[in-house]
């Protein structure tokens, strides 16, 4: 049979393979795919019935092995199956209530007003460090609810232009209204016995009470600390450093030490002559002896 001169053959090629061969091709590459993309162990659909054969139970088909049941989930009644399933599933499903989600009661308590207050400086006589006492007395404090405080620094509150310097103690209790402290934007010591707090549930009074840090000082002083009682010289000039004990005293400028003159008008002073050193003793010349004496 001659292929040469058919519709679509080309020379030296075999024929224009027919419709079975066409389909047999693609169920071929079909299967080539569902093989990398779909797990056959994990199919719902897929069944071995006793005779050796395979069954697709959504579209109730045979075949005779694993590939021709690939290339049917990739066709178009297999698929069309499933979409009609799911849609099915989905109607009949009864509609699940959203989650409740967690509802937090907001206490709500009507403003009585400020409480007292009292604040107290108070200096470390051991270390030196400042400290401030807070006393705040809520008498109509709620039930069941304690003071409470934080530090706020001057770039949160809206109240007055923030200033890097200052910082601010709220102390918030209900029903009573939030008070705020002005404070030194200082370093706070959170030390264990240098910031404390109590709440005194008998009186009904909170203290509060923190330590500033130490502040380092800029210029620290050379050498070891003087003995108790005795006081450090004052420091040298600018320029001049502390002179060696060994070395001598520097020599007189030639033509001595010159005065500045007086403003006119001054009395004047009458000349004075510079002091001049003492002459050293000579020496005594011996007597001669008595025999040289006539010579």
């Amino acid at each position: 049979m001659d292929f040469q001169h058919r519709a679509g053959g080309k020379t030296g090629s075999g024929g224009v393979a027919s419709a079975s061969e066409s389909n047999r091709d693609r169920r071929e590459r079909l299967r080539q795919l569902a093989l990398e993309t779909i797990d056959i162990n994990k199919d719902p659909y897929f069944m071995k019935n006793h005779l050796g054969s395979y069954e697709c139970k959504l579209c109730l088909t045979l075949h005779n092995n694993e590939g021709s049941y690939l290339a049917h989930t990739q066709g178009k009644k297999h698929q069309t199956n499933l979409a009609r399933r799911a849609a099915k599933e989905a109607k009949e499903a009864p509609a699940q209530p959203a989650p409740e989600k967690v509802k937090v009661e907001v206490k709500k308590f009507v403003k009585i007003g400020r409480p007292g207050y009292k604040v107290t400086k108070q200096r470390d006589q051991e270390s030196g460090q400042q400290s401030l006492l807070f006393q705040i007395d809520y008498p109509e404090i709620a039930e069941g609810i304690g003071p409470r405080h934080r530090f706020m620094s001057a770039y949160e509150q809206r109240i007055e232009p923030p200033d890097r310097r200052w910082q601010y103690l709220l102390l918030a209790a209900e029903p009573y209204e939030t008070i705020a402290f002005k404070v030194p934007s200082r370093e706070i010591d959170k030390a264990e016995n240098r910031f404390w707090t109590h709440w005194n549930r008998e009186t009904k009074q909170f203290f509060l009470q923190f330590h500033f840090k130490m502040e380092k000082s800029i210029s620290q002083s050379s050498g070891p600390a003087p003995p108790a009682g005795v006081k450090r010289p004052p420091p040298l000039m600018s320029g001049l450093g502390p002179r060696p004990p060994n070395e001598p005293m520097p020599p007189p400028p030639p033509g001595g030490i010159s005065i500045p003159p007086l403003p006119p008008g001054a009395p004047q002073m009458p000349p004075q002559m510079p002091p001049q050193m003492p002459m050293p003793p000579m020496p005594m010349r011996p007597p001669p002896p008595e025999g040289l004496s006539n010579m």
